[in-house]
């Protein structure tokens, strides 16, 4: 299938309708090479995701490559592209409450990605070293460091959430910002496009959209930073340059060295963001005081959460060997029980009829992917979530094998030799081997 799918590409790059000097024999008002389109379409790809509001997927799309680029190319290049309707779902959240994501169909992501590979280039420079939200060359696990480095030099921190960022981003304010720095007729045109384009819900309803830039789609984020660009980031290094931050979207830390100039900084904000038209989360925009060994104030909030970090003093031994209470960065408890969920949400046990390498083929991507981010600092504050992995693997075998049934230990036991035996079976194995090297 891959194969099949790597031909059909190839083939589009020899055919004479996906030569850049073809371009030149149709007059379009808008000049989108094809080879862009084509390129566009590789990137959705690699992203995957669902089916928009027309049920197409990808198979589906490739049966007929050749043609569905050429039209989503020849409607944007003549001006007669409008997106589809994008449709509209429910997600939970971690902390309780839904979310709603926008999905457009693959005609509308891939015009989306066409866009952005022109808008990204133009405006990634300007971006604020300190926004790490949806960036080539950022990531969250980035900002988690420097905020743990910040909060060892600054004792209070501003724990920032903006109220549904996505769903409330005014539009003629979003545009304001985007004429300022979009050349291209053609993406001014399509941007107000996709941001007026309804939502449609499972249930068929349409709803109209006024304000926000659905979460879901291609374009949004890097509109969002755009947005909070100015909105925040130009605004805090204007008006508060002693106060370091990191944004991530839409949430934030801002970091101060007294609680007057916390209490200063966050009526400002909540100025700034309602002149915006936004709005802090009451509930999660809080004032939180860094207390470790050297920092005895009493305060009502000595933690917070960012980006599935918990900060907060622990007692651990420090580089100098001693022991006392640092402020430090750990998976947070909804971290850990998010993950256990979606280990036991695997139903390993019920797998009987795999042997042990196909389970660790299922388990380890997710697992990996966990440890790269998690493990990154306090490791040991992962080590009963990773431990759930083996209590699974003990439960598999004790409903696998017959000599194990009713017999815990026996399983155990078993597992701990197939440890020795081959240690890089699983993922979380592979860790801690290194990690014990490592010490």
């Amino acid at each position: 299938m891959v194969m099949e799918q790597r031909g059909v590409i190839i083939q589009l790059e020899a055919d004479n309708n996906w030569k850049q000097e073809d371009l030149m024999q149709e007059s379009k008002p808008y000049n989108i090479p094809k080879k862009v389109v084509l390129e566009a379409y590789r990137r959705v790809k690699a992203s995957k995701g669902s089916a928009g509001i027309d049920g197409m997927d990808f198979e589906e799309f490739e049966k007929h490559l050749k043609n569905n680029l050429y039209k989503i190319w020849n409607r944007m290049s003549s001006g007669s592209y409008f997106p589809s309707p994008v449709l509209a779902v429910e997600i939970p959240k971690k902390a309780g409450g839904t979310r709603r994501l926008g999905i457009p169909t693959i005609y509308d992501r891939v015009a989306q990605m066409v866009a952005k590979m022109y808008v990204e280039p133009v405006v990634e420079p300007m971006f604020h070293e300190d926004s790490y939200g949806y960036r080539p060359n950022k990531s969250a696990i980035d900002a988690i460091g420097q905020a743990r480095q910040r909060c060892w030099k600054y004792d209070f921190v501003i724990e920032l959430d903006i109220k549904g960022l996505f769903d409330n981003i005014d539009h003629e304010l979003l545009m304001r910002v985007v004429k300022r720095h979009v050349r291209e007729p053609w993406i001014l045109l399509y941007v107000e496009r996709w941001l007026k384009a309804p939502f449609e819900l499972k249930d068929g309803t349409t709803m109209e959209r006024n304000s926000g830039t659905p979460q879901g789609g291609v374009i949004s984020p890097i509109l969002a930073n755009m947005f909070m660009h100015y909105v925040f980031d130009v605004w805090m290094t204007k008006h508060h340059p002693e106060a370091p931050f990191e944004r991530y979207a839409d949430d934030a830390v801002v970091h101060c060295r007294t609680e007057e100039k916390a209490m200063q900084i966050l009526k400002s904000l909540n100025e700034r963001m309602q002149a915006c038209l936004l709005e802090l989360h009451p509930e999660k925009t809080r004032i939180v005081y860094c207390k470790d060994k050297d920092r005895k104030k009493e305060y009502a909030l000595t933690e917070f959460d960012f980006l599935g970090y918990t900060f907060r003093g622990v007692f651990i031994k420090s580089k100098n060997g001693r022991m006392g209470v640092n402020f430090i960065a750990s998976a947070s408890k909804n971290s850990n029980k998010a993950f256990r969920e979606k280990i036991k949400s695997l139903k390993i046990h019920m797998k009987t009829g795999c042997k042990m390498d196909m389970i660790a083929e299922v388990i380890n991507p997710i697992v990996r992917g966990w440890i790269n981010y998690f493990c990154k600092y306090n490791s040991q504050a992962t080590k009963y979530s990773l431990d759930c992995v083996d209590r699974r693997l003990v439960k598999w075998a004790m409903c696998k094998f017959k000599r194990f049934r009713g017999h815990r230990k026996r399983a155990e036991m078993w597992l701990s030799e197939v440890k020795k035996r081959e240690p890089n079976l699983f993922a979380h194995w592979q860790y801690r081997n290194r990690s014990v090297v490592m010490s």
